[in-house]
């Protein structure tokens, strides 16, 4: 094998090992036993996140649908067979991400009535994956979905990252920062977690529904600072987010709240677990592996010039062995030009614009949902030849890096990474061969 089907052979095993039909069926004796030892008259299931779908499928198979009363779920556009009948029980709805839209409003419509009908006596089966906060949405009183839509985009093109992102969404929403759990109360309530966020944060991950808040309006109003968008967010959300802080609008609830007496938060699924996985197939392949982080945050670019450092060090370091190094994370794009990419693309245009000419190295890098921002790839595959011969077929990578248009220069050199949706979500991977 050469280094790309090295690259790609890893990303591959790293992604079995976070699928969802695989990580929930390891919740099964837990859910069963919950079963048994509570009072439970029925289940009620609901999901949102770009991998409900095939954790749907999973909670049909470990537990007796039989029990399960009702249940729907929220995926992203294209993130489920609408139109198959794996699904015996639990409906499907599919919505926009990253910017939410019509569609999420009336799937979330839907889950809260479900939510409303369930008793002491009911578990609620709560499958939460990222991309949740931009399906599950619930815009607060004095805020229209066209405001929650600008203010996401403002946010996102200014690079702001998902822990900020969220503190701000939670304090625009009737569903998140714990208020589905409000909605619930009283049953008890078990929420299947594949986290797509740095630290495993259950109060970021889809913005926390079912967590505890550790955000506030103090938060958020600082995000919007940091950002200088006070003059460009609309001004319903700065009236919200300001009456907030003035403490005449309530925050979303804390610990100590008894709405979290009987609700348990597992988290089945991780970066971690996919970085873990990828090392064990690098290494079984025959390579010296490392791991260079797990938390790579921070803008794209500046992530590709410390890999691609870490990548000639150890080229210059006389090594005549073949290295994978290997990390994980999710980083952001600040976007100032008008054109088409994702953060991995952007990194790896980056990363490729550092190692040109240096033909020891290849890095694959992608996000593990299999959709690279509003593209249809998950990422990109370069090397130091990448660039030289694009050079020679007349592109000019700068110009692409500086007008945020990597999607486009990768698809002219056909090193784009497309999968399709993967059907999970625990952010991204970046995998280096160096020989």
């Amino acid at each position: 094998m050469n280094n790309r089907e090295i690259a790609n052979n890893i990303f591959r095993s790293a992604l079995e090992a976070v699928s969802p039909k695989v990580i929930v069926k390891e919740c099964a004796k837990e859910i069963n036993s919950s079963l048994k030892q509570e009072n439970i008259r029925d289940i009620v299931v609901v999901g949102f996140g770009k991998a409900a779908y095939q954790m749907a499928i999973a909670i049909e198979v470990i537990i007796d649908v039989d029990l399960i009363r009702a249940g729907i779920i929220v995926t992203k556009y294209g993130h489920a067979e609408i139109q198959s009948s794996d699904l015996k029980k639990i409906k499907v709805f599919e919505a926009g991400h990253p910017i939410p839209d019509e569609n999420g409003i009336k799937a979330t419509e839907k889950i809260t009535e479900l939510l409303k009908s369930a008793g002491k006596e009911t578990l609620v089966l709560c499958l939460i994956s990222g991309g949740g906060s931009a399906l599950l949405v619930s815009p607060i009183d004095g805020v229209s979905l066209s405001e929650k839509q600008s203010i996401t985009d403002l946010l996102l093109r200014a690079g702001a990252d998902i822990e900020e992102l969220n503190a701000v969404r939670k304090h625009l929403s009737k569903v998140k920062g714990g208020r589905l759990a409000e909605i619930a109360y009283p049953a008890k309530l078990k929420s299947i977690i594949i986290s797509d966020v740095i630290g495993d944060k259950l109060d970021v991950i889809a913005s926390g529904p079912t967590s505890a808040d550790s955000s506030t309006f103090s938060d958020a109003l600082r995000v919007i600072e940091k950002y200088d968008l006070f003059e460009k967010a609309p001004q319903s959300i700065m009236n919200i987010l300001k009456s907030g802080n003035d403490g005449k609008i309530p925050d979303t609830p804390e610990a100590d709240n008894p709405i979290f007496e009987s609700i348990q938060n597992i988290i089945v699924g991780s970066n971690q677990k996919a970085v873990e996985a990828a090392v064990k197939e690098a290494r079984t392949i025959g390579l010296e592996t490392e791991v260079l982080s797990s938390s790579v945050t921070g803008e794209a670019r500046e992530a590709a010039k410390w890999l691609a450092d870490k990548a000639k060090d150890a080229l210059s370091s006389g090594d005549k062995g073949k290295l994978c190094f290997i990390s994980g994370g999710e980083t952001v794009v600040t976007v100032t030009g008008n054109g088409k990419g994702g953060r991995n693309t952007e990194l790896a245009l980056g990363f490729a614009m550092e190692v040109e000419g240096l033909k020891a190295v290849t890095m694959l890098s992608a996000g593990t949902d299999g959709t690279d921002g509003p593209t249809d790839a998950a990422g990109a595959i370069v090397d130091g030849d990448t660039i030289v011969k694009a050079r020679q077929a007349g592109l000019d990578p700068e110009e692409y890096l500086h007008n945020n248009d990597s999607y486009n220069f990768f698809r002219e050199v056909d090193s784009l990474v497309i999968i399709g949706p993967t059907g999970t979500n625990v952010m991204d991977l970046q995998i280096i061969i160096i020989k």
